[in-house]
């Protein structure tokens, strides 16, 4: 698991760290409507192995950026959900897919 470092050369370094890579993002797409399970993440985004997504989970609960609560009930039940400041990215993350889908167009890709 990567940590944080303590110091970057701009914003967007630590931006990558925090949010970056392949995955970390479409998490947090699905988890702006609602809480999820594990399960339902796993379903929604294609190729992800189970192995990275509990990695991946695990640093954004890490970060602050969103939180696990466990009920206590059988069969055990755990829902991820965005924290308050996971939240703040809905914004950015609503823009990126408004510029991505505009890109999409303008290329000629297709985006299901």
């Amino acid at each position: 698991m990567s940590k944080v470092k303590k110091e970057y050369v701009c914003a967007l370094g630590l931006t990558i760290d925090l949010i970056g890579g392949k995955w970390k993002l479409m998490i947090l797409w699905y988890l702006i409507s609602e809480p999820k399970r594990f399960g339902e993440l796993k379903k929604s985004i294609p190729g992800i192995t189970q192995k990275i997504l509990t990695e991946q989970l695990r640093e954004l609960e890490e970060r602050g950026i969103i939180s696990r609560e466990v009920f206590a009930c059988v069969p055990p039940k755990v829902e991820y959900s965005m924290t308050e400041s996971g939240t703040s990215l809905i914004p950015l993350i609503n823009h990126l897919c408004t510029w991505t889908e505009a890109y999409a167009k303008e290329n000629d890709i297709k985006l299901n």
